[in-house]
Order: structure tokens, then C-alpha cells, then sequence
């Protein structure tokens, strides 16, 4: 999420919401919750079904994000043993690579049978933050694929730079030897996944909104297909995770910092 478009949302809500939540927002915000959804994959070879995987996402790790709250989602994620584990991006907030060794140390204890994969947000710089988690055992797509192949039948998950928001930048990165799903940190590549026939996409960067408000609902939703969980559009499905950080003010509103499980199907 970017600065200006958080201030809106609290400019939209209005003070006195904002104010009058705050006690219960700075707790929620150290409150990770697990959430789980099934996601229906147009094509996905039988093999892959009920593959599960865990999407962390949106850590901005900080001097308002604390490494025990990023720890508790690490911690979170091991015990659902997923087959596979998603990092959607923004590691830290404002390119601020003093964070990148950190946050990517606590994430180190993450491992799955499929890997770690990762994609860039938005805040993420393109040379610290990388190098940092590859030695964490960390693999950042940029622009790449993880090929995944289970009797006979293969998958691919791509994997894509914030900036990378043209269809024809991610059309070459499709096999048709294999099933192309996204990972994209917005989730408006719900398009360009539309366009090239793409079944899914994970995604982040929409924090759920971060404040809620009742009962206008999250107040950055109509620039997004959707702000958390499970959308279907054609032949795609898009599911969006509130993430785990916050950015500029550090509270959260009817919407706790999430590691979601995601089962295919």
C-alpha cells in the first residue's frame, strides 16, 4: 500500500472512527490470525489437488513492526506444515534496506517441501532485500518461474515484480508444457491473468484495508478487484491475504495481521 493512498483511507473514515478504534487497533495489530480457504484451479492436474500453501505477505518489517509479530507468523505457518510457502512482497517499508538483513533472518526458520519462493512489493529495493533472503534459502522470482511436477503433470508459479504490469511482460514467462499460476503482490494483475488465461493468482499489498470501518467495510476497496480473501472472474481465481505489517500508523481495525492457507482444488 502506498503513503498517500493510507492517508486517504483515514481521511475517508474520519478522525473521531480512526481515534475511537485506536486502543483496539495497536492490539490487534500483534494478533496473527490463520485463515484457510480452498482455492478452485481451472486445469490443475489431479495430482496437485489438495496441495496446500501458506502466503505470508505485507510484513513491513520497521520501527513500527516489531520481528516478534513477523516470528509469530513464522511460527504460525511451520505448524500447517504447507507443501509450499509464498512470500507476496513488501519485506520492509520505504526501501529501507537497514530492515532487509533482519526481516529476512526471522524469516529463515521457514522451510516447506516445495520451497520458499518470493516475490518484490512496491517497498522492496531490487539488490539488499533479494540478496538477503537467497541467503536465507529464500527464492525471489523476479520475472521467473518455479516448476513444480507431480506424476508427469507440472505447474509453474510465476512470479513477478511489483512494477511488471503489462500482460506482455508476462506472457513469455508461460510454458504451455505446464499450468502458469500467478504471484503477483497486486492484486489488479487480476487483468493481465485474465488475459493470458492465467487460473490463479495470490496476491497482497491491500492489507485488507488495515482499517475497517463499519459498515462502509474496508475503505480502499473500490481500487482493488478485491482487499482480502477469495474472488472468481471468468476462469481465474484471485485471493488476497490482509498480510501481516502495517505501514505510517501502527494499528490495525477489524482487520488482524493473517497467514493464509490456501488448499487447491
Amino acid at each position: 500500500m502506498k503513503r498517500r493512498a493510507f492517508l486517504r483511507v483515514l481521511a475517508a473514515g474520519g478522525t473521531g472512527a480512526v481515534v475511537g478504534g485506536a486502543s483496539w487497533g495497536l492490539g490487534e495489530r500483534l494478533r496473527v490470525e490463520v485463515t484457510r480457504a480452498t482455492l478452485p484451479v481451472a486445469g490443475l492436474p489431479s495430482g496437485f489437488a489438495g496441495f496446500k500453501i501458506a502466503l505470508l505477505t505485507d510484513l513491513h518489517r520497521s520501527g513500527l513492526v516489531p520481528a516478534d509479530l513477523i516470528a509469530d507468523a513464522v511460527a504460525a505457518t511451520m505448524r500447517e506444515r504447507p507443501d509450499l510457502i509464498v512470500l507476496g512482497g513488501d519485506f520492509v517499508t520505504n526501501f529501507n534496506t537497514r530492515f532487509a538483513g533482519p526481516v529476512a533472518e526471522v524469516l529463515g526458520p521457514l522451510v516447506a517441501p516445495a520451497g520458499v519462493i518470493a516475490v518484490l512489493g512496491n517497498h522492496d529495493d531490487e539488490h539488499v532485500l533479494p540478496a538477503a533472503l537467497t541467503r536465507h534459502g529464500v527464492r525471489v522470482l523476479r520475472e521467473d518461474r518455479l516448476r513444480l511436477t507431480v506424476g508427469g503433470a507440472s505447474v509453474d508459479f510465476l512470479g513477478i515484480r511489483y512494477w511488471t504490469q503489462r500482460a506482455a511482460k508476462i506472457a513469455p514467462l508461460i510454458d504451455p508444457s505446464a499450468l502458469p499460476l500467478l504471484v503477483a503482490h497486486d492484486p489488479r494483475r487480476l487483468t493481465e491473468a485474465q488475459a493470458l488465461s492465467i487460473p490463479l493468482v495470490l496476491s497482497g499489498h491491500t492489507h485488507g484495508g488495515q482499517v475497517v470501518i463499519p459498515p462502509m467495510g474496508p475503505l480502499n476497496r473500490f481500487r482493488f478487484p478485491i482487499v482480502e480473501g477469495t474472488l472468481r472472474r471468468g476462469g481465474t481465481t484471485l485471493f488476497v491475504s490482509r498480510g501481516i505489517g502495517t505501514i505510517y500508523v501502527p494499528l490495525r481495525i477489524n482487520c488482524p495481521p493473517e497467514v493464509a492457507i490456501l488448499t487447491l482444488a
